[in-house]
């Protein structure tokens, strides 16, 4: 017998040898039903697994992020069995799950897929998962594996068989599909029931430009219709608040060929954004004791060998320029810069702590096929700030840089976030993370316990640290559910030892510091494509490029409407005159699509009274007002950066 324990810490014997899926029928036949895959002793797995020893285990369903990843995964596979019937001889390289659905990438040769493919893929891969086929795993040697793909003169299955070792090699079928795969899978096909293949696109193998480019197809699946159905109506509403589609028309940034790919051009309005945003981020550090400091766009290269950022980070940063036999890079990240700005002058603990903020501009080499808008870019503007404190300085600091993020929640109108813990692995130690396993044990405690004494919601997640210690990483989601990377929080036990940055405690003795490196704001350019789409283009009246289009009747009440606009503008306000010779219906359609928050119409009666009449976007007729009291109104309105959500 052996002994199961379950997530409410209740302990099950059974027979060895059972299955998770045995184990659920003996809870409930309804249970059993919606189980997808089983974690066991914190390992996602096949629930259809024989388990021979006591073990820990949650049963995996559609509620739980496990059971997903195995539904879309297993779905790539379902995918990829419809793909070789309707084109045979196609190649594949990998098929994994992504945050939503899942996508395989495959060489069919000198064939295309179009549109009317994907829909002859869905209803192949229907008929298929009706046949309820079972994912059989079988584990295989080396040997074997190397002869099946050599005879089917698969090159890219063979690639990665290259780097396994006898006893991590398994195979999972499905019906008439054989693919290499670590799994885990659904017991049968038949628990994918409703499918939509979304889109294709080109993926160069491994990523690498130089090599050839595959075909990726997208896809996503459901358990059920309804919830398809449902997914395909927030996708329509996606794709009208595409970041990249509000961005061109509102005139926001632009791309440029003889520019580059991935260095956006910040238009005017794109660029009153941004200055509003470094506002906000400005007078917030400000009061919470933030000095501001500016670093240079370069370095030499031994300055990011110090760091330890070239032999971690080198594939991210661009190539190096050579001047007097002198290395030196684009800077992909302010930290260094600013640990230099702290060696500048002696330390003691009465200047601790030192809370050093900065904008900066940061150059990031993204593989170009990884490239997307605004999200990702190779030219950032970082709001970056490094706080240097004592270990006894950590707790308040670091719940006070939570607090901030919490601050800006409030103000975008975000409700849904969540922080993730990132913590090391220690079998990666001094290959993927600094070589200090008491220090990585100590400083992800020291995270955990502000996180608990916060009450702020978080997951932890498994060897995605910084080289040199835990961090957060801020997940937070849009009016419409869409989840985006916000920024970070990350805690630094090596850079203070690598720089011999030093302080003088209270004993007369030295000691480093601990260092935070955080970004609430992340950067521009993600946290504006995230506004673009959080808000659908309809930006708060405090950040939004011109906050009041005035609109004239006619020719003859130009002379008021200028002093209309004198008014506003002296005050601050980003305001235009619409001086067209156009009906004022036509200009009153044209700035409801240019998204300004404010229309003031202006005619004869308006004139008379010294007034205007105003109209807000999206909500029509809101009344006739006088000017000084549409001023005050609107004033304070962006005084207290009002949201719209």
């Amino acid at each position: 017998m052996i002994k199961i324990t379950l997530p409410d810490g209740s302990v099950r014997e059974y027979e060895n040898g059972v299955t998770s899926i045995d184990i659920a029928k003996s809870i409930s036949e309804g249970l059993a039903r919606k189980v997808l895959a089983a974690e066991i002793n914190g390992n996602v797995s096949d629930a259809t697994i024989p388990l021979t020893n006591d073990s820990s285990l949650k049963l995996l369903t559609w509620d739980d992020l496990g059971g997903k990843s195995t539904f879309w995964h297993s779905s790539a596979h379902l995918m990829a069995e419809a793909v070789q019937e309707l084109f045979p001889g196609v190649k594949f390289w990998v098929g994994p799950a992504i945050d939503k659905g899942f996508y395989y990438d495959m060489d069919l040769g000198d064939r295309k897929i179009s549109e009317d493919d994907l829909l002859k893929l869905e209803k192949k891969m229907n008929e298929l998962s009706k046949q309820n086929n079972s994912f059989i795993r079988k584990e295989i040697s080396k040997k074997d594996a190397v002869d099946y793909f050599n005879k089917k003169g698969d090159e890219y299955k063979l690639d990665l068989i290259e780097n396994l070792n006898d006893g991590e090699i398994t195979f999972y079928s499905q019906g008439s599909f054989t693919d290499l795969c670590r799994g885990p899978h659904l017991p049968n096909t038949g628990f994918i029931k409703a499918i939509k293949l979304t889109s294709i696109a080109g993926a160069y193998w491994k990523g690498d430009e130089k090599n050839k480019q595959l075909t990726r197809i997208y896809g996503i699946t459901f358990p059920n219709q309804k919830e398809l159905d449902e997914y395909l109506i927030m996708l329509e509403e996606a794709k009208k608040r595409d970041h990249r589609k509000l961005g061109k028309e509102l005139s926001i940034f632009a791309y440029d060929d003889e520019v580059g790919q991935g260095l956006p051009l910040w238009l005017p309005n794109g660029t009153v954004i941004i200055e509003e945003l470094e506002k906000l981020a400005k007078e917030t550090e400000k009061k919470a004791g933030y000095k501001r400091v500016v670093t240079p766009h370069i370095a030499k290269e031994s300055l990011y060998l110090t760091s330890g950022h070239l032999p971690y980070y080198q594939d991210g940063m661009y190539p190096p320029m050579e001047l007097d036999g002198t290395k030196y890079y684009l800077k992909a990240m302010n930290c260094p810069h600013h640990h230099k700005i702290f060696a500048a002058e002696p330390k003691s603990y009465k200047d601790l702590p030192l809370r050093l903020a900065e904008y900066g501009t940061c150059y990031r080499y993204e593989q170009s096929g990884e490239l997307f808008g605004l999200m990702r870019v190779r030219c950032l503007h970082m709001n970056d700030a490094h706080i240097y404190c004592t270990r006894e300085q950590f707790a308040e600091e670091f719940k006070a840089v939570n607090e901030m993020y919490t601050k800006y929640f409030k103000i975008f109108g975000i409700d849904k976030y969540v922080m993730r813990l990132s913590l090391h692995d220690p079998a990666k130690l001094g290959q993927k993370y600094i070589d200090e396993p008491e220090l990585w044990l100590e400083t992800e405690e020291m995270v955990r316990q502000v996180l608990k004494e916060s009450n702020i919601p978080y997951i932890e997640v498994q060897d995605e640290g910084a080289f040199y210690g835990p961090k957060i990483d801020v997940q937070i989601w849009s009016a419409i559910g869409r989840e985006f990377t916000l920024a970070t929080n990350q805690v630094d036990f090596a850079q203070g030892k690598r720089f011999n940055l030093e302080f003088a405690n209270k004993e007369n003795g030295t000691e480093n510091p601990l260092i935070i490196h955080r970004a609430p704001l992340g950067t521009h350019e993600r946290f504006i494509g995230f506004l673009l789409e959080h808000y659908a283009g309809n930006l708060p009246t405090w950040i939004a490029p011109v906050q009041v289009k005035i609109l004239p009747i006619s020719d003859k009440f130009m002379d008021f409407a200028k002093e209309v606009r004198d008014k506003l503008f002296d005050e601050g306000i980003r305001v235009e005159i619409d001086d067209r010779s156009e009906k004022i219906g036509k200009k009153i359609r044209d700035t409801e699509l240019l998204k300004i928050p404010y229309m003031l119409i202006i005619g004869e009666k308006e004139m008379t009274a010294n007034a205007v009449s105003v109209r807000k976007h999206g909500k029509g007729d809101a009344g006739s007002l006088p000017v000084a009291e549409f001023l005050s109104e609107i004033l304070t309105e962006i005084r207290e950066r009002k949201g719209n959500i």
